[in-house]
């Protein structure tokens, strides 16, 4: 019984453990979304999320390690509900067009500019946190290359300028999409499927007139 009560007791540690970190998480991710890395206030993150600076500083040794744990928590996030969808499609089009939508449904989120805003603030710098951002970044690249690359072979999509260079402008347009229209659905899924068709070559997909 006295063991059943201390495994109970760990557990429920481990679980206010991580319901914390999640708090301070989500609470950095908007903080980094709005002011930046060298704007974010611990004291301001730790008030929104609900807990004091030593909760966040016994889980986060500094303002960098808390950046960098954001990074992998939106990355994660953004996989799962984005990312790992889209590259189930057995189609390279229908999986494009999926992580275009997908994208435009995560930007409904307050944390979704966080990568975008990390990466302006640390172009040309070597950082461990910009440097994290740009090979997540880099890492999409290549899986939008490939899908591209795949569509290419099959026919489903056109020939044109070279499968990264294809990806990359893809991922631009989705980015900016979901920036412009963050929170507009159905506006936001619907415009960026049709501006990611245009950079695929692909025509347009017949929708529903609106009255």
């Amino acid at each position: 019984m006295t063991q059943q009560k201390k495994a109970d007791g760990r557990r429920s540690q481990a679980d206010r453990r991580a319901q914390t970190r999640g708090a301070l998480l989500e609470a950095a991710a908007r903080g980094l979304s709005t002011y930046g890395y060298a704007n974010l206030s611990l004291a301001r993150v730790a008030d929104e999320a609900g807990y004091t600076r030593g909760a966040l500083y016994h889980l986060f040794a500094n303002k960098e390690a808390l950046a960098l744990a954001v990074v992998e928590w939106v990355g994660q996030t953004w996989n799962d509900e984005v990312g790992r969808p889209a590259m189930e499609e057995p189609d390279p089009v229908d999986a494009l067009i999926a992580l275009a939508r997908g994208h435009a449904v995560y930007c409904r989120r307050d944390v979704a500019q966080v990568m975008m805003t990390l990466r302006v603030e640390f172009t040309g710098q070597d950082h461990p946190v910009g440097r994290a951002v740009a090979e997540a970044v880099e890492r999409l690249g290549a899986d939008c290359a490939g899908l591209v690359a795949a569509g290419r072979a099959s026919g489903a999509i056109p020939p044109g300028p070279p499968p990264e260079m294809t990806a990359s402008v893809f991922l631009g347009v989705v980015e900016a999409v979901g920036i412009e229209l963050a929170g507009q659905a159905p506006y936001d899924t619907q415009l960026a499927e049709r501006a990611v068709r245009g950079v695929l070559g692909l025509s347009p997909r017949a929708e529903p007139t609106t009255r």
